[in-house]
């Protein structure tokens, strides 16, 4: 486990400063406190939309040509894949029919 493993183990409440496992008992005011950080719906959706103004979304010409690159690659990936199946399958049965 590496130091922020161990750091967000301890804001979790999962270890102690030492180290050692936190006991699993919780409290009643822990229950009340997670209840009280809880966001309403209506909260939630607002923090979405202000996470997804602050995507850098690619512009027209970068998703075609992102596109046109992986529809390449998987018709030479499906083609290549293919070719050995075949050229193997008759490889083998070359041997086999000998």
């Amino acid at each position: 486990m590496n130091r922020e493993q161990k750091r967000l183990m301890q804001r979790q409440g999962q270890v102690g400063a030492d180290g050692a496992p936190a006991s699993r008992r919780t409290s009643v005011q822990d229950v009340q406190r997670r209840r009280r950080d809880r966001a309403t719906p209506g909260e939630f959706v607002r923090q979405i939309r202000e996470e997804m103004r602050q995507v850098s979304w690619p512009t027209r010409p970068e998703v075609i040509n992102y596109t046109s690159i992986v529809f390449f690659v998987l018709v030479f990936m499906t083609s290549l894949i293919f070719g050995l199946g075949y050229g193997f399958a008759k490889f083998v049965t070359f041997l086999f029919v000998r």
